[in-house]
């Protein structure tokens, strides 16, 4: 196991440059998940630290080693892809086996590794049998069977979930939550899935257009986003925003003090509860009810702007088209903006 340290990381192409000042701590044995928008640079730094990509400027360092110049093969990192990446003519033993064999590890050491991978991940009465013949979310398990026999410092997960369905994506979520607290090693996991980050993280990078927007606990960001950004990316559905100045007046009625520079409020959907008249921050007219049983989320035109969404409890307003209705929300969950999206209530508070 190790911890991991990157310092000023950029990446350009040429004279572009994708990715700038890039400096996180990961802590020996914590998983950190990246995650962010497509395009935002989240599987490039992920295949930086793996060596698979050079880095234009700043250093890595893995268990307290500078890796900058450092072959992948000897980093100490295992990958998993998002495409599995199996060998189709090798059995899963085989695949499993194979970084073992190369490096000339002796038989009953790799026949040990291999078969103390399969009984963690289930997958003992699969060794003999073929990709072609595994389920997708069995590939994924014996992708990361492969990574496991090699016992490496830091594993790294490149989207692993995102070719498998529904289900199976909820089912290998948790088994990779489980192998972590078993194996107890730093893990890099990368999603565009932020209910997978959330779910699955001890501590969550938010990058947005190759730099990091925040870094912090999974709830430290969803209940103080340090901007617009990762408030309106973490969390489904995500946050409701108002700039009109008769929301922004109301909600800071609620307030003991008053904040200053506020152009945008912004409240969570599970945070809107129905109000009269006079109580009401926000009024909106029902576009759709959409019922997920345990949950209906009511889709509404504001009076004043954009359209909104309240998660509320089944049938707690009326599902008729055109029904009018207002809503309040707790001061502790209102949230506000200036005008470049940086979170202004603790600043000013």
């Amino acid at each position: 196991m190790a911890n991991l340290n990157i310092q000023g990381v950029a990446k350009s192409y040429g004279q572009v440059e994708v990715m700038s000042g890039i400096n996180l701590k990961i802590a020996d044995g914590e998983l950190v998940v990246f995650v962010g928008p497509s395009g935002c640079g989240k599987s490039t730094l992920l295949r930086m630290i793996a060596g698979l990509e050079d880095i234009s400027e700043g250093t890595i360092s893995i268990g307290g080693n500078v890796v900058n110049d450092v072959n992948p093969s000897e980093r100490g990192v295992a990958m998993v892809f998002q495409s599995y990446a199996l060998y189709p003519h090798m059995t899963v033993f085989g695949n499993m086996a194979f970084s073992l064999q190369q490096a000339g590890r002796p038989k009953e050491e790799i026949i040990k590794r291999v078969n103390a991978a399969a009984v963690s991940l289930q997958i003992t009465e699969l060794l003999e049998r073929h990709p072609r013949n595994l389920s997708g979310g069995q590939q994924q398990r014996v992708a990361i069977g492969r990574a496991i026999v090699r016992k490496p410092e830091v594993f790294l997960f490149d989207e692993p979930l995102s070719n498998l369905d529904a289900a199976l994506r909820s089912q290998t979520r948790v088994e990779i939550a489980e192998l972590h607290s078993r194996l107890g090693t730093t893990m890099i996991y990368v999603t565009h899935d932020q209910v997978e980050a959330l779910t699955l993280a001890d501590k969550i990078v938010v990058l947005n257009k190759g730099n990091v927007e925040q870094f912090g606990a999974p709830m430290d960001l969803y209940h103080r986003p340090a901007n617009k950004f990762v408030a309106g990316f973490i969390g489904s559905p995500q946050m409701n925003f108002f700039n009109d100045q008769n929301v922004i007046s109301a909600a800071q009625d609620t307030l003991d003090k008053p904040l200053k520079d506020i152009v945008t409020v912004g409240i969570r959907p599970e945070h809107l509860t129905p109000a009269h008249k006079d109580e009401a921050i926000v009024f909106g007219t029902v576009r759709l009810v959409e019922k997920f049983g345990e949950y209906d989320l009511v889709y509404l035109s504001s009076d004043t702007e954009r359209d909104f969404i309240a998660k509320l409890v089944p049938d707690h307003v009326s599902a008729k088209r055109g029904a009018r209705h207002g809503f309040a929300a707790n001061v502790e969950h209102l949230h506000f903006f200036d005008t470049l999206g940086a979170a202004i209530a603790e600043r000013n508070a």
